[in-house]
């Protein structure tokens, strides 16, 4: 009578055919500490006659049985420390079935940590690097953040010499490591958000920034505390730690442009709570980030839009960067082409301040705006577009002598007010109302 249920499979097809697969990766593309551990695993577990676990304990992500399970938004179970290594990656999206998270929100699932604890004593399983020991769950070697006590003293051990050794290469070696750390796991950011020394240990190096720090040192500082701030619950907390901002501010001014640009990078992604935009900008943080997409360096001029943008969301940051020099900036770069959809959005941010219209009108904003409508193909910017220029329409008639031959010219208005979005129609129609309304005088005998 052939047997059935999860158990009765044959015990090493699965696992010889991932050993394959892992083998393959190694031979063919890669040496991967990670893909080295997971090959050993098998290995070992082939070894010892630890056959199989039921498919149903692999985490879809990693293949690997379950140490902490959690489920998320849609209900799927996934391995903690690989469904946080998903989210951390900027996905947000359910890996299985594709759905957008309502929320990030890990729930442990105490029902399959249980049955995984359970299969484990029925079947002897032992610790795979303790040959004799006592059966074991393999869930109680992590902690709730996916970390062994061996892993939080060595994280520990890194931020003490990072802080306190006087030796510049030692500095340099935890450094790098707390970087290598906090970019594989996710488990290692949420960790500095429940120690409350581990941040001022991290900046501790550069305090002095401007007395001179090495410039490989200074890197892999800021580039930890990115690491660390994209994980949610640490947003707040890095902010508030005392001169985390100004750090990341003299970094900003006075690092190697991959520091400054991971820099603006780590306030960027602060600034997605509404509180940190307030503190940065009054902190001065618009400035150094303005110089930044001014000086033009490719690989800097993106995070420094995607920071400026965030921070003018808080209408008092709108007023900084105006008095900060950002209009003329961005005209500069929309006029050579240079992240037209990120600074026209930021540009229609600012065109609900007065002075900020009046700095366009002055820089001929106009000409600008209508001839990115003319060229681009994204409904987007001509929407923005179109936006800051009924602004300036309602506020500077001087203007529409300029906007009548732009529709004279190339009907830029009348085409937007018949095949653009909603808004775009809105905008168009309601300048060449203005523009095209007869102008009352009054006479006198």
């Amino acid at each position: 009578m052939a047997k059935s249920g999860v158990f009765e499979r044959d015990p090493t097809d699965n696992l010889k055919k991932e050993l394959q697969k892992l083998v393959k990766t190694i031979v063919e593309d890669s040496s991967d500490d990670e893909i080295l551990d997971q090959t050993l695993q098998i290995l070992q577990s082939l070894k010892q006659g630890i056959q199989y676990y039921p498919q149903e304990f692999n985490c879809p992500l990693s293949k690997q049985i379950m140490m902490d399970p959690v489920i998320i938004c849609t209900g799927k179970t996934y391995d903690r420390v690989s469904i946080q290594k998903w989210l951390s990656g900027g996905n947000r999206t359910c890996p299985e079935t594709g759905q957008v998270l309502s929320h990030t929100v890990l729930t442990p699932n105490h029902l399959v940590r249980d049955m995984i604890a359970q299969w484990c004593k029925n079947h002897g399983v032992r610790a795979q690097n303790s040959p004799g020991s006592n059966p074991i769950n393999p869930v109680q070697y992590l902690d709730e953040q996916g970390l062994t006590e061996a892993n939080r003293k060595h994280f520990r051990s890194l931020l003490k010499k990072l802080s306190l050794s006087d030796s510049i290469s030692e500095k340099k070696e935890a450094a790098r490591m707390l970087r290598s750390l906090t970019k594989k796991n996710p488990a290692f950011r949420g960790f500095f958000g429940e120690c409350s020394t581990a941040i001022p240990e991290l900046i501790s190096p550069l305090s002095e920034m401007k007395n001179g720090v090495d410039p490989n040192l200074c890197e892999d500082v800021i580039t930890t505390l990115l690491n660390v701030s994209i994980h949610e619950s640490n947003k707040k907390l890095v902010v508030e730690t005392v001169n985390v901002v100004p750090v990341l501010l003299d970094a900003l001014r006075l690092g190697t442009i991959e520091t400054r640009t991971n820099a603006a990078a780590t306030l960027f992604t602060l600034s997605a709570l509404d509180s940190n935009k307030s503190v940065i900008g009054k902190a001065g943080g618009l400035r150094p980030l303005i110089e930044l997409l001014e000086e033009g360096h490719a690989l800097a001029m993106k995070d420094a839009a995607s920071a400026i943008f965030n921070l003018c969301i808080v209408h008092e940051n709108k007023t900084r960067a105006v008095r900060d020099g950002a209009v003329s900036v961005l005209l500069d770069k929309i006029n050579h082409r240079v992240l037209v959809d990120e600074l026209v959005a930021i540009l229609a941010m600012l065109s609900s301040n007065q002075k900020a219209v009046e700095e366009m009108c002055d820089l001929g904003a106009v000409s600008c705006l209508f001839s990115v409508i003319r060229e681009t193909t994204c409904a987007r910017n001509k929407e923005n577009c179109i936006a800051i220029l009924y602004t300036i329409c309602f506020s500077d008639r001087t203007k529409w002598k300029e906007m009548r031959e732009e529709e004279s010219r190339y009907e830029t208005l009348s085409q937007l007010a018949e095949n653009g979005n909603s808004r775009a129609k809105r905008k168009a129609s309601g300048i060449l109302d203005r523009i095209n309304r007869p102008f009352n005088r009054t006479h006198t005998a």
